[in-house]
């Protein structure tokens, strides 16, 4: 059966366990022809499945959350990484160790963005002028008191391969913290064929095993997918999977999602001004294909 998954990204790291269950061919293991199709800036994934043009998506679930009010009918069913690797990073000699004493810089961040708006409503950000986050490194290695988002897995290492050091401060450390690089599937797709979405979930979820535990063969295929994205910064990324994906270290529990978890994002969501209620936060998901 031929089915197509849509990235949220250019491909990279974060993208690795879905990559390598075709590269391994777990897809094929379970009768499935996958094609997967990179994304970008402002890549309108979830559209793209609410709509049915492609079955499945990669998307983090506050977005999902977010789409769902809009009437998209998308639902996550495994959650590859278990803590957000979304980060404000700094130079490392900043006397700044933790979010809280975030101040007197100059911060980079996309305006708008519901982390951003949380660090906002959470902060002080004494002296911190705010300025729209451009996707580049450059500013930051030109200003010592420059911070900007980042993901762990990614901005971090072009800086550090510059020579310049950094700290990451995660966002997930007071408290929002969703789930990230979740599979999703549409609505009716999954009302109607229920065995095809267990099949992507387990074929998945043996993908992430394998990345997290030997990336090298699969992060080969995503450098042919994306052949500006070099082979260090794929290994580097690779590591950082490792403890946003499986922080317990137990490889039976990869995509698991919990309830909670669900509750707070979307009762943050909505004093965050994002969403007008949480009621519907538990139709967004399902573990019934993770057990």
């Amino acid at each position: 059966m031929k089915i197509e998954l849509a990235l949220n990204w250019i491909p990279d790291s974060q993208h690795g366990g879905f990559y390598a269950a075709k590269v391994h061919g777990y897809f094929e293991d379970v009768g499935l022809d996958v094609t997967i199709s990179p994304g970008g800036p402002n890549a309108p994934v979830i559209q793209t499945v609410a709509t049915n043009r492609a079955q499945f998506g990669v998307g983090n679930a506050d977005q999902i959350l977010m789409a769902r009010q809009q009437e998209a009918d998308v639902v996550a069913v495994f959650a590859a990484m278990q803590n957000s690797p979304r980060c404000i990073m700094v130079h490392a000699e900043s006397p700044i160790t933790n979010l809280e004493a975030l101040q007197n810089v100059t911060l980079a961040v996309g305006p708008g963005k519901a982390f951003v708006k949380y660090l906002e409503s959470k902060l002080p950000l004494t002296g911190v002028t705010t300025v729209p986050y451009t996707g580049s490194v450059v500013p930051f290695l030109n200003d010592k008191r420059f911070a900007q988002q980042a993901y762990v897995f990614s901005e971090p290492h072009a800086v550090q391969s510059r020579g310049v050091e950094t700290r990451c401060l995660l966002v997930s450390e007071i408290g929002f913290n969703p789930y990230s690089s979740c599979l999703f599937v549409n609505g009716d797709v999954l009302k109607n064929d229920p065995e095809l979405v267990s099949k992507m979930a387990s074929a998945v979820r043996r993908g992430w095993q394998t990345y997290l535990e030997s990336p090298d063969r699969t992060n080969a295929e995503i450098q042919k997918a994306n052949p500006e994205m070099a082979a260090a910064s794929l290994r580097f990324g690779a590591e950082a999977m490792a403890t946003l994906c499986d922080p317990m270290g137990t490889p039976e529990m990869i995509g698991q999602m919990d309830e909670a978890r669900w509750q707070t994002m979307a009762k943050q969501l909505v004093e965050l001004g994002f969403l007008d209620s949480a009621q519907d936060h538990g139709n967004a998901f399902t573990t019934k294909f993770l057990e």
